[in-house]
């Protein structure tokens, strides 16, 4: 994954909160109507994608703003001098392609500001990885042409695949589950899964990623890790989101 991802290193990547430009339009410049902004725009950003498996760095020097500025899914900022820098072909053995699955423009002056939607296929010695990044791009309008200026790319989280855990294992996990004295939650074995259930909240479902992890559909960022003693006997979980934790400890089971 480490390797797909540099597929789209590359890639736009900056969020810029009151973007300003010192280009203006000439005077009595020809103002293009919005659909042909967006079909202009939309030419531009696929042909930025293609440039990036070959490692085309010409296309992105005509396309960037000289100021232009980037943060990628890693949280890397790069300036232009650095973003060219970092457009290389892919390695032996590596076929990527990036495609334009769902764009939209919002166009105000000479500004115009884009959300899309990519899929990433990438052919990693024989193994397919699929991917999905969305770009949030600030492009200028200026000597009768469109430049990107700043864009910001995310990874468009999934969920992992479910594996399915003996009645035993799974049920070894209910119990009663405490984070303060007032904060308590059961939870129930059902089916393939676990049901947290709080009072006064609606039930939650968590699916086994593996043995002592478990994760909840829609919720890609979270997961719900058991913690054991010595003798292997569960003792609470973890609430993480990313790197951080909440702590529950078990008081029942």
């Amino acid at each position: 994954m480490r390797l797909a991802r540099r597929l789209v290193c590359a890639l736009l990547g900056c969020a810029v909160a009151g973007c300003t430009s010192s280009h203006t339009p000439p005077v009595g410049a020809p103002v293009q109507a919005p659909t042909a902004v967006e079909a202009e725009l939309r030419r531009n950003t696929q042909a930025l994608l293609d440039a990036i498996a070959p490692g085309d760095v010409k296309v992105w020097d005509r396309l960037l703003d000289a100021s232009a500025i980037q943060v990628d899914e890693n949280d890397e900022v790069r300036n232009k001098r650095e973003i060219l820098a970092g457009i290389t072909p892919l390695g032996p053995g590596l076929i990527g392609t990036l495609t334009i699955d769902a764009f939209r423009a919002i166009l105000h002056d000479n500004v115009a500001v884009v959300t899309h939607e990519d899929a990433e296929t990438l052919d990693y010695h024989g193994q397919m990885i699929l991917s999905r990044f969305r770009n949030t791009d600030t492009w200028v309008h200026t000597n009768g042409e469109w430049r990107l200026l700043a864009s910001q790319v995310l990874a468009v989280l999934q969920d992992p695949p479910a594996v399915r855990l003996d009645h035993a294992t799974l049920c070894g996990y209910a119990g009663r589950y405490a984070m303060t004295p007032d904060i308590v939650a059961t939870l129930d074995c059902a089916g393939d899964s676990l049901v947290v259930r709080r009072a006064g909240r609606p039930d939650r479902a968590f699916l086994p990623e593996v043995r002592d992890v478990f994760f909840e559909r829609g919720q890609p960022r979270t997961r719900r890790i058991f913690q054991r003693d010595a003798s292997g006997a569960v003792t609470g979980f973890v609430d993480r989101r990313e790197a951080r934790d909440i702590t529950w400890r078990r008081t029942q089971g």
